[in-house]
Order: C-alpha cells, then structure tokens, then sequence
C-alpha cells in the first residue's frame, strides 16, 4: 500500500475526533503530533485512543492530553533490518524517522503476505423480524436488505473473511430461507456456514444453547446480523485473550445532552447549576467475545439475552471487560437507519 506519512501529521490542538478520523482515514495505525516547525511532541495510536475513552477523556479534548510523548523512534541512518527487529521487539508496526528531534519520515513494519487465520468461531444472529423496517422487511429478513451493492449480513461476513476467520454460524428465525438460499455452505466464499434456527425467538443470547457439540472450543465472537461495521475484529480478539477474559463486550460511547440547566441543591440551597450538561456513558455495541465456559452452558430453547447472561458472571466476579470501538458503527434498526447506511457505504472501505 502506498501512503504519504505527511498525511499522519496533526498539530497539539486537534482534538481527539479529528485525529481519529484521520486515524481511520490513513490506515497507518498512527498519528504523529508535530509543532509547527516538524518537532515531533508525540504519537497517537488505537490502543492511546481506547485508553483515553476509558479514563472518561471526550473527544473534543485535545490530542497532547491523550498522546504518548517518548515514543519509539529511529534515525534515517538506522538500516531496514534494525528497524524491522526494533518494531518487531515493542510489537509495533510503525515508527518515526526523527533528524535532529525534527520529523522526517516513518518506517512501518510491513504485514506478513499470507494473513494469520484464526479457528475461532463467528456466530451471527439474523433472526429478527425488522418490523421498524416495513415493508422492506416483509418478504426479506432485515440482515439481507442491501447496502450498497450487497446484504448487510454479506457485508459483515467479507469483513470477518478478510480478517481470517472462516468458520461460521447464522441464527435464523424469520424467512430463514432466505439467508440459507443466498450463503449455502459458504463455498462460494471459501468458508464453512452452519445454521441454527430458533423456532420461536430466543433473546439476544439464547441462540447460543442451539450450537452443535463439535463448535470449536475456542473463543467466540458474536455479532448482530444487522449491524454495519468496519470494527478490528482481530484486534478485539487479541484483547480478550491477552487478558485473559471470560467475556468481552465491545461498547460504545453515547453523548446525551440535557436540554435544560441542572441544579444540584441541599435542601433550599442551590449548591451548583450547570447548563446543558452533557453526559457520557458507554453502550452496547451488540459485539461479543465470549470464551466456551459461557457459550456451552446455555440451555438448549432457553430464552435468555446477553446483559443477562452476562451479569451471573460479573456477580461472580469474573473477568467481564468491555471494549471501546471507535470505528465506524450502525445498528441498522429504523428507516432513518437504513437511509444513512446508504450514504455511509459509499465513502467506506468494504471492498
């Protein structure tokens, strides 16, 4: 892939939003922060963004509060080799050329050419009636209304491919002929597809309990069959098992602004008001990892969804983690919805 290293470069006062866009944006997994005279003050990646959110950092703040000040850099009189060894050795895949303290190039470290497959499964729920999406939903399941130039579902599924994963399960309930009619065995993509079928709906999480007894004993990751994501589903796997969680859930950050002044008083004596406060939490993204000790104990027709099943196992205080994901995500459930993936699609790399 060709790049201009220039176009990763942002000054200290950009915030987080737009560094993040241009993150995205470059597809070199870093942004250098220069002044204005090329003297680099630090570098961004995913994990520094990840890390911000989590400390309850908006994206409106600016980079130098998120950015790391002493990264790993090389001179331009460092050989290939030795910066290939050195990325390898911090496992980074990209480091600044500095002369002189000033910014004068980057070296990445290039993927291997035949991508790591992963034996884990992929178990996607694409059961759903879509009745927010009538009458686009009345003779197609919601996962396979088109986005662009193919179903939503078979959009999800390429994504997951390209990442290396092949071994697949699709929870069908509504028009399940539909969806077995247009995927088969996955054949045509070179992938294996096993479905279950939920004869009445199940929740979120109870399609679980219909996974067949040979499903590989290896983390699973589980996603709505109607979201549209470019998510780094690799990456969200990397993150589980290097910490040892049970469970993963990938989440979001929401914003909601109250749209009125909030007074905080004890008793008749106001103590603080605030304008239009803004308040963050973190929500569902419908994305999961979860390890076999929770995917094979789910009864077979039991009803049950995820934050249920979920919650016996943060009351047992086992390792539950959340993931931020700040890559692009919709949850197409309303026409709204589906209007704007049709916008979205065309300025996103789905190919």
């Amino acid at each position: 892939m060709s790049y201009d290293w220039r176009n990763a470069v942002v000054g200290p006062s950009v915030s987080v939003k737009d560094t993040l866009e241009k993150l995205d944006k470059e597809a070199l997994r870093i942004v250098l922060v220069c002044d204005d005279s090329m003297k680099l003050l630090g570098v961004v990646t995913d994990g520094d963004i990840r890390r911000a959110l989590l400390k309850g950092m908006g994206l409106e703040c600016d980079v130098h509060k998120i950015m790391n000040p002493s990264p790993t850099t090389i001179t331009n009189n460092t050989s290939r080799k030795d910066a290939v060894a050195l990325m390898q050795s911090k496992s980074i895949l990209a480091t600044p050329i500095l002369e002189e303290g000033k910014l004068i190039g980057l070296e990445t470290l290039q993927q291997a050419k035949s991508r790591k497959q992963y034996s884990n499964p992929v178990f996607i729920m694409a059961g759903g009636f879509g009745t927010r999406l009538r009458p686009l939903t009345d003779d197609t399941p919601k996962p396979m209304l088109k986005v662009g130039e193919r179903p939503i579902l078979e959009t999800l599924i390429l994504n997951f491919i390209k990442a290396g994963f092949s071994k697949f399960y699709i929870s069908t309930h509504y028009l399940p002929h539909v969806i077995r009619n247009h995927f088969g065995d996955g054949s045509k993509w070179g992938v294996n597809i096993t479905y279950v079928h939920e004869e009445t709906p199940l929740g979120t999480g109870g399609a679980l309990g219909l996974l067949p007894d040979d499903t590989p004993e290896h983390p699973l990751i589980m996603v709505n069959g109607d979201v549209l994501t470019n998510v780094d589903f690799e990456r969200v796997l990397d993150f589980h098992v290097q910490n040892a969680a049970l469970a993963t859930m990938c989440v979001r950050e929401y914003d909601y602004q109250i749209p009125y002044g909030v007074i905080v008083g004890d008793g008749e004596r106001i103590i603080s008001m605030e304008e239009k406060p803004i308040q963050r939490f973190f929500v569902n993204a419908g994305i999961y990892v979860i390890n076999p000790e929770v995917f094979k104990t789910v009864d077979k027709n039991r009803h049950i969804d995820m934050p249920t099943l979920l919650q016996k196992y943060l009351d047992a205080n086992k390792e539950v983690l959340m993931f931020p994901i700040h890559e692009y995500w919709l949850d197409i459930g309303r026409m709204d919805d589906f209007e704007r993936a049709q916008a979205d699609i065309k300025g996103l790399s789905f190919e």
